[in-house]
């Protein structure tokens, strides 16, 4: 709709005075009439929108700032991933965006982040462009009629892609920002079109937020079976996080953010923001049928003339991503909440080869490898990458955290000793040797083994202790062949097995002599 008197009066308060046009919590169909209008995307065969974000194919780390200001400071871990920021360069950003934001058309999205009413938060997208705001809309939860008409922002995000910043007077890195005041709870956003900021940005307010209620933020995807099994899979980009939450058996909760309360755990968002680099209809038939579908956003994905999507074409990244409602994965639970978790997944794609593809920890080594929150580059993704490289990222979402990360280890903590659930280690990477030589670990057999170690099956089967990393790893499981299992055997060369496994687990060493923790914590670590 567009705005009235009264809505012009609340825009005034946020420092908007708008010359243009308000759309207020447009429709869908209003912003694809807008965004096709205005050039910013283009429709594909089936319904989705398609657009690019232009030279930022995903999210600026570096260009992420933290005010310093009095009312949080004392909580913030600064340092590389929380840069700080003065309130007066904040508040100069702050200026520039909605001075653009008061020059044209802006869009007002109302939702919610977190479905637990009693630990969500309301949260506001103040946007220059049509499609970011349809990607709010279908990132965050939808409220019903008569909570839009109580809402109170208690989150606001100012996004204006087109205002760039000047380093030398706005205390930045370069033109892009991404600026939170936790106290203010106030984001800006400017020289960037990937809408990942505007998400990602509220993911870090509910990280910082959640643990002053003694709630455990989760960078994590989480599903439940029909008898109120609940899983959840932590892991960073790449390690399956999504593809595996969404099985078809089970009833999908979220795939990417959600928070652990004393009642159980509850989804930050209402949508899903997946990767869709080669995605296979076969393999992932539910995620394949979003980007098909009416109300998807398409971010980077290669389409022709006719509007036919090629999905395997990585010409301008492989961060292609695919934005759509939870509704639209036929198995998803609507209440977007489950009970505790009695599996929790750490996800990691271990491209070195050397990770069996299933392990049991105990809480301890847990508590380790969280911390740790290990995964692998692989060669060619970056530019000087030729081989695997090992890539640390604390809590497995460490650029989104304003917190030590000891923090929410200690939240997982207690969470598992409260409720007793078991942890296990998955290895999506390679198996056979390092990426290269060895082979992609068949999903089959991943899935296979996740389901028995959900339900149960696999408290009673026969274990190893690998010599290496301490874990449990099982001898045999129905369905996989036990050669997987023993990860040093299916190498050509077991001593280039051994070798290259002393070399992890150096490096898992090294990165931890960053953490101060408790002897036993220490000690669930490998065995050099």
């Amino acid at each position: 709709m567009i705005a009235t008197v009264p809505d012009l009066d609340e825009l005034a308060q946020h420092g908007i005075t708008v010359r243009g046009r308000i759309f207020w919590h447009p429709t869908t169909s209003q912003l694809y009439e807008h965004a096709l209008a205005r050039g910013d995307a283009r429709l594909a065969e089936g319904g989705p929108l398609v657009v690019d974000t232009g030279r930022h194919t995903g999210r600026s780390p570096k260009d992420k700032f933290v005010v310093r200001e009095p009312g949080s400071e004392d909580r913030i871990a600064w340092g590389d991933v929380n840069a700080e920021i003065s309130e007066e360069h904040f508040d100069g950003l702050r200026d520039k965006v909605t001075a653009r934001l008061s020059d044209g058309d802006v869009y007002v999205v109302d939702a919610f982040a977190g479905a637990d009413p009693e630990h969500r938060i309301a949260v506001r997208v103040i946007t220059e462009s049509p499609w970011h705001a349809l990607f709010a809309k279908t990132l965050f939860i939808d409220p019903t009629d008569e909570e839009l008409d109580e809402m109170e922002p208690q989150a606001l995000v100012l996004h204006a892609p087109s205002v760039s910043a000047v380093p030398e007077e706005d205390g930045t890195r370069s033109e892009t920002f991404v600026c939170l005041h936790p106290t203010r709870t106030e984001v800006v956003i400017g020289g960037t079109y990937y809408a990942g900021e505007i998400k990602k940005s509220i993911f870090t307010v509910m990280n910082d937020r959640l643990p002053l209620e003694g709630v455990f933020p989760m960078h994590c995807s989480a599903n439940v079976d029909d008898d109120g099994t609940v899983a959840i899979f932590f892991g960073l980009s790449g390690t399956g996080k999504t593809t595996l939450s969404a099985d078809p058996e089970r009833h999908l909760v979220g795939d990417d953010e959600h928070g652990w309360s004393s009642t159980g755990i509850f989804n930050f968002e209402g949508g899903c923001y997946a990767k869709v680099i080669r995605l296979s209809e076969e393999a992932e038939p539910q995620i394949y049928a979003t980007t098909r579908a009416f109300g998807t956003v398409l971010e980077n994905v290669v389409m022709d003339e006719r509007g036919v999507l090629d999905l395997d074409d990585d010409s301008k990244t492989e961060n292609t991503r695919a934005a759509y409602k939870l509704e639209q994965i036929a198995n998803a639970l609507p209440a977007k909440r489950a009970g505790h978790p009695q599996a929790v997944i750490f996800l990691t794609a271990d491209a070195f080869g050397i990770l069996p593809p299933i392990a049991r920890l105990t809480r301890d080594q847990a508590m380790y490898w969280f911390l740790s929150g290990f995964t692998a580059k692989l060669a060619g993704t970056e530019i000087g990458v030729k081989e695997p490289q090992p890539t640390f990222s604390a809590c497995f979402g460490a650029p989104f955290l304003p917190q030590p990360p000891v923090v929410y280890a200690r939240l997982l903590a207690k969470r598992l000793d409260e409720h007793g659930a078991r942890v296990w280690l998955v290895n999506t990477g390679w198996t056979g040797g390092p990426y290269g030589e060895g082979s992609r670990m068949p999903i089959k057999a991943t899935r296979a083994l996740l389901r028995a170690a959900i339900a149960g099956e696999l408290a009673g089967v026969e274990y190893r202790t690998d010599p290496v990393f301490g874990f449990e790893v099982p001898v045999s499981v129905p369905g996989v062949e036990s050669s997987l299992l023993q990860p040093r055997l299916t190498w050509a060369d077991p001593e280039a097995y051994d070798a290259k496994a002393r070399e992890l687990a150096g490096m898992f060493k090294a990165n931890f002599a960053k953490f101060t923790a408790d002897d036993n914590i220490v000690a669930g670590g490998p065995r050099l």
